[in-house]
């Protein structure tokens, strides 16, 4: 359902990934995924929205705690060779772009379970759309 929503008001999601392909498509194939992924080995992306690597925001209690609540909960987690395994600690974000590359929504996370909520990367979304609407009709007015 999240997924039509976003595609509805024109929002095209790219999962970014630093890691190995094959990784990446385990990933991929483990969460179910199905969004277009991105291949970041040089962590341009990364560098560029200022994200890094932290092993205290990682491993910090409260997130190791919700941690556990899931596994209590049977809730699979991808399950991944070690040879696979990049930089745990590295944090990510959730970043909105329009079609010039203009940030609507940045949310570089506090911790790996720190994620904008849906209705702010559609809120979002839709002030852009709203905003490109008001300019067009503004721009016909004036013609």
């Amino acid at each position: 359902m999240s997924k039509r929503l976003l595609e509805a008001r024109s929002v095209r999601v790219l999962v970014v990934s630093f890691g190995s392909v094959e990784g990446a498509q385990l990933w991929l194939e483990q969460t179910g995924c199905t969004f277009e992924m991105l291949m970041d080995s040089q962590r341009k992306v990364y560098r560029s929205f200022g994200l890094g690597s932290s092993f205290s925001k990682v491993l910090k209690f409260s997130c190791l705690m919700q941690f556990s609540e899931f596994g209590a909960a049977n809730r699979d987690f991808p399950d991944f060779p070690h040879r696979l395994l990049e930089d745990i600690y590295q944090l990510g974000g959730d970043f909105l772009l329009d079609d010039m590359g203009k940030v609507l929504l940045s949310h570089p996370s506090k911790n790996p379970l720190d994620r904008p909520s849906l209705t702010d990367v559609l809120r979002a979304a839709e002030t852009n759309s709203t905003s490109s609407e008001e300019k067009n009709e503004h721009l016909e007015q004036e013609l």
